[in-house]
């Protein structure tokens, strides 16, 4: 009896922790602000003091979480990380995400690992294209998407019409779930169209520290004078807009990803970032059942457990040069030392050394939950898109990569630096920010396909800071990638052009590059009475490609 007590509350206490878990992704274009609203987040939690520097036992660390210097010098983030914090009885689990269109598919395999994402627009550009490339994304998995309107402290285009570029152009009826008052310097806050309170909010310096705030009524002598007459009768007269005309919240729609409720704010001056945080911790759902490649779902609330892997990093503390598995925990419990099914170790991997994870800083834990993001040392054992499991195996759906649209050959500039250049290259191979081909000659300079142009030039700058080693990029005349499928006696009789090129891949499958998408429209029309077949070297997602 003692012991069926013991598992009754064991399994309570699991269900208690699985249903306070939120874990989500901020999308956006570059500059719409999303770094700024992340650290604002964390501002609102206590995860900082101030915004920009974390609270640890020691001192005042900087806080933001593009870790990377080459992030830091441009102002963009390059790769995604985890931030997990506290706020309200709730464990959030914050995945910051890229913006450049060049790591797309860092992206991609982060909201993977999500249950519900957050996407961060321009008042004053509204749907930019990266926005909508990653709003497709989250559709394919009907990920539930709560959006905020920022930067209403700078002008801005009228609410209306934002509401309405973002139902025609993604396809989704967008719900006002608050109105901004003002624009430019003469935003003050916004106005809870449920709870029908005005939240005026005073700037304070930097932004750094929580705004004050003051709730009133829209018919305040207080607000109208701070307004003007004509400015407040404006205000008055949308809110009367919108409880007529404006598309009424539906959770159940929302949580099928078919309706976003949409938030207007600052992140920058923190106005409208605590209610935000309010209303994202009360909508956006605990963990959700994940599909398997049989099409077979995984409930979180299963005693087994399971998770994969959807990232993997090296370097990203300098007094912890190694690598690190980012593990989504998808069921059961996780717990330190606990021996799991690994689909290369048959007889079973012991989890050693786990870490709780919050941007480059890590702490060692004992146990997690399904929802959270575990950080596991990784000595070579994990590749991404790895299942990690108890019980029956479990064999989740493959994370797809992109098709490359870039190729250079890159050349070692110090002969003497050899083990460091091919052990920095292998490890960028395992993190997926670029693939590896080899020429069919034995060349022994290495070639290497990436989706942006971008990620050779983080390539360079994380050969020179982590392994000390300089490359020279040369870039080659390919636009097109596709893997040959055929057989050997076939291949032998295609008259290839004369800008091709043969290589094999890392798993040692014949691969051809095209200079253009004529030649390889050319090659497959001449050779039509020829079993000749090609697939992409990635998943080309159609949103994101």
């Amino acid at each position: 009896m003692e012991s069926q007590h013991t598992e009754h509350h064991n399994s309570s206490q699991r269900r208690q922790e699985i249903a306070k878990r939120r874990t989500f992704a901020i999308i956006s274009h570059p500059d719409a602000g999303k770094t700024t609203l992340t650290e604002k987040l964390l501002l609102y939690s206590n995860a900082v003091d101030l915004a920009g520097s974390v609270r640890t036992r020691k001192n005042q660390r900087h806080a933001t979480s593009d870790w990377m210097t080459m992030e830091q010098e441009r102002g963009i983030s390059i790769t995604s990380t985890v931030l997990q914090f506290q706020y309200d009885s709730h464990t959030i689990n914050l995945l910051d995400t890229p913006g450049h269109q060049d790591f797309s598919e860092d992206t991609y395999r982060t909201l993977m690992a999500v249950d519900s994402a957050v996407m961060v627009l321009d008042a004053a550009k509204g749907i930019e294209p990266q926005t909508r490339k990653l709003f497709e994304v989250c559709r394919m998995r009907h990920i539930p998407i709560l959006t905020f309107i920022n930067k209403m402290d700078h002008m801005a285009r009228e609410p209306l019409e934002l509401l309405d570029e973002i139902e025609k152009i993604l396809g989704i009826p967008a719900a006002a779930m608050n109105w901004p008052i003002g624009d430019g310097p003469a935003f003050q806050g916004v106005y809870d169209l449920a709870k029908q309170q005005v939240l005026r909010f005073t700037r304070t310096e930097h932004g750094q520290r929580k705004a004050p705030l003051t709730v009133s009524d829209v018919n305040d002598p207080k607000l109208k004078e701070a307004l003007g007459d004509k400015a407040h009768r404006t205000l008055q007269e949308e809110i009367e807009l919108l409880s007529v005309a404006g598309a009424a919240f539906n959770e159940e729609q929302f949580r099928q990803g078919k309706l976003t409720p949409v938030y207007f704010g600052s992140a920058l001056n923190n106005f409208g970032v605590e209610p935000f945080l309010q209303e994202l911790v009360r909508l956006a759902p605990a963990p959700q059942a994940r599909l398997t490649t049989g099409e077979a779902t995984v409930d979180p609330y299963s005693d087994d457990f399971s998770a994969f892997v959807f990232k993997i990093q090296a370097n990203m503390n300098p007094k912890h040069r190694d690598s690190v598995a980012f593990v989504r925990i998808c069921s059961g419990k996780f717990t330190k030392d606990m021996v799991v099914e690994h689909p290369r170790y048959p007889k079973g991997l012991r989890l050693t050394r786990p870490y709780q994870l919050f941007a480059k800083e890590r702490v060692s834990l004992d146990e997690a939950y399904p929802g959270d993001v575990v950080g596991l040392a990784n000595p070579g054992l994990f590749a991404i898109g790895d299942t990690l499991s108890t019980g029956t195996p479990v064999q989740f759906q493959p994370l797809p990569r992109f098709q490359p649209e870039f190729f250079a050959a890159v050349h070692n500039k110090d002969s003497s630096k050899h083990k460091q250049f091919h052990k920095g290259l292998e490890q960028l191979v395992r993190e997926g920010a670029i693939q590896r081909l080899h020429r069919a000659d034995q060349s022994h300079v290495p070639l290497l396909a990436a989706v942006g142009e971008l990620q050779f030039q983080v390539l360079e700058a994380r050969l020179a800071s982590e392994y000390n080693v300089q490359i020279d990029i040369e870039f080659l005349p390919f636009s097109a990638a596709k893997r040959i499928i055929a057989a050997a006696s076939t291949v032998q009789q295609v008259a290839w052009p004369n800008r091709a090129l043969h290589v094999l891949d890392d798993d040692g499958n014949p691969v051809v590059l095209f200079a253009s998408d004529w030649d390889l429209r050319f090659c497959r029309d001449k050779h039509a009475h020829l079993d000749l077949q090609f697939e992409d070297l990635g998943f080309t997602v159609a949103a994101a490609s």
